[in-house]
């Protein structure tokens, strides 16, 4: 099991210094989030904040969850993640998803909201940023984009690629399929209603992971493949939070996001919970 926490709030500088005392705590990666304006909340661009996560880090896993391809330049996003990738000294892990609508930087600028769009959008994107961190000449031919061979140099320090962790929306097999194609699987639960998101129990997610490694391409079965959860353990009762952990290492969960979505979070509270160290097992 690896350990990351999730830094919610705090301004660029702030969220560097934590990124620190989280490497200096124990934790095994350190990850902001992916917004433009959601109202009511403070965002700052992921790629400035884990750029300066990066430099003042030298062991810990860096990304952002969950990054958006539909509303950015596939070949912009390529460049973005190798200059991280090469910065970080190889340590970027890339989660994807369609992205969350309550963001303005979608429909009230005019970006697709369809989530077959979106789907389509992150295909594509993908599969180019695939091509374009190999180093060697990439051109595509899709519905949506589409360019003659281009080559950036150099490529990743990672190899083959960046990982790659997809939000799988199960029991959708489409979606889920999507993410078995990758390097792991954050894993989210459709509501009775038929959207996201529902609500997650360990028992729930068994069978998710099951599908998911079972659906894998056959070139890539003894390939390393991440399950990814996030939620909230106490800071102060180590013994509840590896029971907590433990129930999902269980299922299959190989990285535990220590997440703390409240608006009402501090920056002293993050503080401390990451200080406190990771709910080992």
């Amino acid at each position: 099991m690896q350990y990351g926490f999730v830094i919610t709030t705090g301004d660029p500088r702030t969220i560097a210094d934590q990124a620190a005392a989280a490497e200096a705590a124990g934790w095994d990666g350190v990850f902001y989030w992916d917004a433009i304006a959601v109202p009511g909340l403070v965002c700052w661009d992921p790629w400035v904040v884990m750029a300066a996560m990066a430099m003042r880090t030298e062991r810990v896993r860096i990304g952002a969850v969950v990054v958006t391809p539909s509303r950015r330049r596939p070949w912009k996003l390529a460049r973005e993640t190798q200059a991280l990738d090469h910065l970080s000294g190889g340590r970027l892990v890339l989660p994807v998803g369609l992205g969350v609508l309550d963001d303005m930087a979608f429909g009230a600028v005019g970006e697709p909201t369809e989530a077959r769009i979106r789907a389509e959008l992150l295909d594509e994107s993908l599969a180019i940023l695939d091509g374009l961190w190999s180093g060697e000449p990439f051109g595509f031919e899709g519905k949506h984009y589409r360019f003659p061979p281009m080559q950036l140099t150099p490529p990743t320090l990672q190899r083959p690629r960046i990982p790659v962790w997809v939000v799988g929306a199960w029991p959708s097999e489409k979606s889920m399929a999507r993410a078995a194609r990758w390097d792991g699987l954050v894993a989210q639960p459709l509501s009775t209603s038929g959207v996201a998101p529902g609500t997650w129990t360990p028992d729930g997610l068994r069978p998710a992971v099951d599908w998911v490694r079972e659906h894998r391409p056959v070139e890539r079965r003894d390939s390393p493949y991440e399950v990814v959860m996030d939620g909230k353990t106490p800071p102060d009762d180590p013994v509840e939070g590896a029971r907590i952990v433990r129930s999902w290492a269980d299922v299959g969960v190989t990285w535990w996001l220590e997440t703390d979505w409240s608006p009402e979070v501090t920056v002293d509270a993050q503080r401390r919970r990451i200080e406190a160290g990771p709910p080992r097992i």
